[in-house]
């Protein structure tokens, strides 16, 4: 069987291929792809070739939030065909010293689908027919549509970032960054009962999302930035802030906008930038980082599910394989673009 895939060489070279699909063996399944998001990494493999050190040095199949539909169940595989899963991309090898200790995140032989950071690069999932273990697809809810199902990865990115944040009900929380990231982590801190959610970007359309998604106040930067300068008295007003952008720009008034001895979670991605250490010191800030997730994407699908977090706010396009030169430029105006798909 012969699959179509889009393959990207270096930047901006992204070619519509088709390869060899292999047969399931004991404990995989052949999966009919069905929706897959365009990611911001797999955003700058595109435009930049790469992010910080993590660079493409050979050809890679982009993609590692997707869902399929079960076409053959390997042997000993319980799922069934025909039914829809979400696509887990995380694959712990389980023995290292940090799977032994149970931070399978930190993994030295951690394999992501789509990811460039090893060599040879891992595959990801921007292809028509994917083999992968049964023990990373998880089964959606019977109205779930494959929109959703793949934004099962995104959302659990949000859901580790909140379990590094701390205490989250009650909180007054600071979002810089409306992006799809963003935009999840708004609808995670009200899941988690946040009482004042506050988000900024440079873009219109994205806080409009951000308030889809349940923000209480949406504050364009660009044009208003006395807005969130406001919040700057008295040492601080929010308990704690996500920082989905990676902007320096934004990291700076998050450090100047959150008040004494309150917890900033970075979620946003970026090479070295300077940060105003003095101010972290002097209000004794607690900075966390994330990365990825475990245990949190059984809980993504289960919420996206019940619609107990609810996806759709943020899905912005789709557009078929053959068209995914178009869907990554598409993904890079965020004038006008959120989370776009390509469907298979």
């Amino acid at each position: 069987m012969q699959t179509r895939l889009a393959r990207l060489y270096q930047k901006g070279d992204l070619r519509i291929e088709t390869d060899t699909v292999p047969v399931p063996g004991p404990g995989e399944v052949l999966l009919k792809m069905a929706a897959a998001g365009i990611c911001g990494s797999d955003l700058h493999y595109y435009q930049d070739g790469g992010f910080g050190p993590v660079r493409v040095r050979e050809p890679i199949i982009p993609g590692h939030e997707a869902s399929g539909t079960v076409s053959q169940p390997g042997e000993g595989v319980d799922l069934k065909a025909g039914v829809l899963v979400a696509i887990n991309p995380s694959q712990p090898c389980g023995h290292c010293e940090y799977c032994a200790k149970g931070l399978p995140i930190h993994c030295l032989e951690m394999r992501f689908m789509g990811s460039a950071m090893r060599l040879p690069h891992e595959q990801g999932m921007f292809r028509e027919w994917l083999v992968v273990p049964a023990k990373q697809c998880f089964e959606v809810g019977p109205a779930t549509t494959a929109a959703e199902a793949a934004c099962s990865e995104p959302l659990s990115v949000c859901l580790h970032a909140a379990s590094r944040a701390g205490e989250i009900p009650g909180k007054r929380v600071l979002i810089t960054g409306a992006g799809p990231i963003g935009a999840l982590m708004v609808a995670v801190a009200a899941y988690h009962g946040a009482t004042e959610i506050v988000v900024t970007d440079l873009a219109d359309a994205a806080l409009e999302r951000a308030k889809a998604m349940g923000a209480s106040r949406a504050i364009n930067v660009s044009r208003d930035a006395a807005a969130l300068a406001a919040f700057e008295a008295g040492k601080g007003y929010f308990d704690l802030v996500f920082e989905c952008s990676a902007a320096a720009p934004a990291i700076r008034s998050a450090i100047a906008a959150i008040r004494p001895r309150g917890t900033i979670v970075q979620v946003g991605v970026t090479g070295e930038i300077p940060i105003p250490l003095n101010a972290i010191v002097g209000k004794e800030l607690h900075i966390h980082g994330t990365q990825r997730f475990h245990e949190e994407f059984a809980t993504a699908v289960a919420l996206i599910s019940s619609r107990k977090i609810d996806v759709r706010p943020i899905i912005s396009h789709s557009l078929p394989l053959e068209e995914a030169n178009a869907a990554f430029a598409l993904a890079g105006d965020r004038t006008t673009a959120c989370k776009v798909q390509l469907t298979f």
